[in-house]
């Protein structure tokens, strides 16, 4: 199956996309062009019909962005986020990844995802994370505030603000440009 992307009344094959991209169902990959495929190494076969949870370090990652989409993908909004992904050879990259689903009232129904590499290198520094801490310092990197933060992963701020304060008096900082770049890089 080959799906086609129709922009002001031209169409155009999901594999003319110049950018990696991929159709879904219900967080099964139906569908990717050939820039999808390199930025992962894999082959079709080994992706389309396969759930995007093998493209995740973790699968509690795969589960928490699920929810964190599923939250903020109804409606019919355009959604992204940053987040670690894993290659076919094990490596791991930060990955801006937007997406916009075609049924507001079940965003995973019918959703199309573009993924975009980003330049930030993945390297553990002697220092550890939670899965928690990862997913509030990405979310920090992207410039959100501790509500915004807060309501987009269901907490309390005071939550984010803790979470937040533990880890700048762990690394010795003052702000969060400081704190997105010290534990951006941090996996554990």
């Amino acid at each position: 199956m080959h799906m086609d992307v129709r922009v002001e009344g031209a169409q155009f094959s999901l594999q003319e996309m110049p950018v990696p991209m991929v159709y879904a169902t219900h967080r099964i990959i139906r569908d990717c062009n050939e820039e999808f495929l390199v930025l992962f190494g894999y082959l079709r076969a080994d992706l389309v019909g396969k759930s995007f949870a093998r493209l995740y370090p973790k699968h509690a990652d795969f589960v928490r962005t699920g929810r964190m989409w599923q939250a903020h993908l109804s409606g019919g909004h355009v959604y992204y986020d940053e987040r670690i992904m894993t290659a076919c050879d094990g490596r791991r990259f930060w990955c801006q990844v937007h997406g916009r689903t075609r049924h507001p009232g079940d965003p995973f129904a019918q959703a199309l995802y573009c993924f975009q590499p980003l330049a930030r290198p993945v390297v553990a520094r002697g220092l550890s994370l939670t899965d928690r801490q990862r997913q509030i310092v990405a979310l920090v990197a992207q410039g959100k505030t501790n509500e915004q933060i807060a309501v987009e992963l269901g907490l309390s701020r005071r939550t984010i603000e803790s979470h937040r304060r533990r880890l700048m008096k762990a690394g010795g900082l003052k702000n969060a440009a400081e704190l997105a770049a010290k534990f951006q890089a941090v996996v554990s």
